[in-house]
C-alpha cells in the first residue's frame, strides 16, 4: 500500500486548509485512514481518523469542531481544517490501517498503520 498526501501550506490564524490522501494497492475497502501531526521537538500526535467500513470518525479533543475527516471514495480521505489556530503548526502525516475494521472510539495508535504518506507542512501564522 502507497499513500499520496497532498495539500497543506501556510494560512493566518482562522484561515483553512485540507488535505487529501490517496491509497494505491490496497486489496480491500475496508480500513482505517487517520491524520496525525508533529511539531518541532514534540511527539507525533493523532488527529483524526475515519473507518471506511461505516465511515465512523474520531477526533481529538484540539480539533474537534474544527477539523473534519471524510471518504471521499474507495481509496481518497480528505482533512477539512477551519478556524486554524497557531498551536495547529506542524507536520501533518496521513496513515492506512488495512486491519479488521476498528471501533473507532479512539484514534489507532502509532504501531498499527501499515503505510505513511510523506508528511506535509502546515504553517498558521498569526
Amino acid at each position: 500500500v502507497q499513500l499520496v498526501e497532498s495539500g497543506g501550506g501556510t494560512v493566518q490564524v482562522g484561515g483553512s486548509l485540507s488535505f487529501s490522501c490517496e491509497a494505491s494497492g490496497l486489496r480491500y475497502n475496508d480500513y482505517t485512514v487517520a491524520w496525525f501531526r508533529q511539531a518541532p521537538g514534540k511527539e507525533r500526535e493523532e488527529v483524526a481518523g475515519i473507518s471506511t467500513a461505516d465511515d465512523k470518525t474520531v477526533y481529538a479533543d484540539s480539533v474537534k469542531g474544527r477539523f473534519t475527516i471524510s471518504k471521499n471514495s474507495a481509496n481518497l480521505v480528505t482533512l477539512q481544517m477551519n478556524s486554524l489556530r497557531p498551536e495547529d503548526t506542524a507536520v501533518y502525516y496521513c496513515a492506512l490501517d488495512s486491519g479488521a475494521p476498528r471501533d473507532m472510539v479512539t484514534i489507532p495508535p502509532l504501531n498499527l498503520y501499515d503505510a505513511w504518506s510523506q508528511g506535509l507542512q502546515v504553517t498558521v501564522s498569526s
